[in-house]
């Protein structure tokens, strides 16, 4: 299991969720991962895990606010300061808002902080670490399948992710030439604690499995697997990609 073997990664939003599985997987796979995340319990609980099994070596863990750049800058220095180089970047980290509201009820304070999470977040991770980057570097950004279908209710959801997949091909496109690939996973319905602690998240559960021709929702080690095909050098002619892991949700 050397897939990642002596590469470096910052994962955000590793201490729960999507996050932890590629925490945990990178570490499987011979990587050493910075964890960072905005619950200084969850990621350390996530870092001790990964410690125990592959040595404090392998991992280390940053407090960080992903719409702020000097955070981004702090964890990048901590980054370099622990491992001495940075190949790897997966903006995981995001935040739903309200998904169950309507457009004439959403308040422009809430578009704004979603945006400023899920594609400013974005954003500023890879303008940070691009520059530390060398050929064969590789991005991965965790979008949604709502960046690529409609959804009513999730304004400003979906229009953070839908931009996140656009900012991805952009990334993509501009960093080629340097060798840096850029790409995107875009998962369905995925059993996450952001999912389980929305107010409706039974009723939601429920439409989105129906939804799905598989009739399931995914574990996140699955759409962990999928990011470590994207940040692994078997990817090495991937980029401005979009791999969608939804049980065929938008297949219809």
């Amino acid at each position: 299991m050397d897939r990642l073997k002596d590469k470096v990664a910052i994962i955000t939003g590793g201490g729960s969720g999507i996050g932890a599985a590629t925490s945990v997987l990178f570490a499987r796979n011979g990587a050493k991962v910075m964890i960072t995340g905005n619950k200084e319990e969850e990621i350390k609980r996530v870092a001790g895990q990964i410690e125990q099994t592959y040595g404090a070596g392998a991992v280390g863990y940053a407090v960080h606010d992903i719409s702020k750049e000097a955070d981004w800058k702090t964890v990048a220095e901590k980054t370099l300061s622990r491992f001495g180089k940075i190949d790897i970047l997966v903006n995981n980290a995001g935040m739903s808002g309200n998904l169950f509201i309507p457009l004439q009820e959403r308040t422009q304070e809430e578009f704004a902080l979603v945006l400023a999470v899920n594609l400013t977040g974005t954003f500023l991770g890879i303008k940070t670490v691009v520059p530390h980057l060398k050929r064969g570097g590789s991005i991965v950004n965790t979008s949604s399948i709502a960046g690529i279908t409609g959804n009513a209710g999730g304004f400003a959801y979906t229009a953070s992710k839908g931009g996140q997949r656009l900012l991805t091909k952009g990334a993509a496109i501009e960093l080629a030439e340097g060798g840096i690939r850029v790409n995107s996973v875009h998962p369905g319905y995925v059993d996450t604690p952001m999912v389980r602690d929305l107010k409706e998240a039974q009723a939601f559960k429920e439409e989105s499995i129906a939804s799905t021709p598989m009739k399931r929702g995914a574990a996140p080690e699955e759409i962990a697997q999928g990011i470590l095909f994207l940040a692994s050098d078997e990817a090495s002619f991937v980029t401005g990609a979009e791999l969608i892991m939804d049980g065929g949700f938008t297949a219809y």
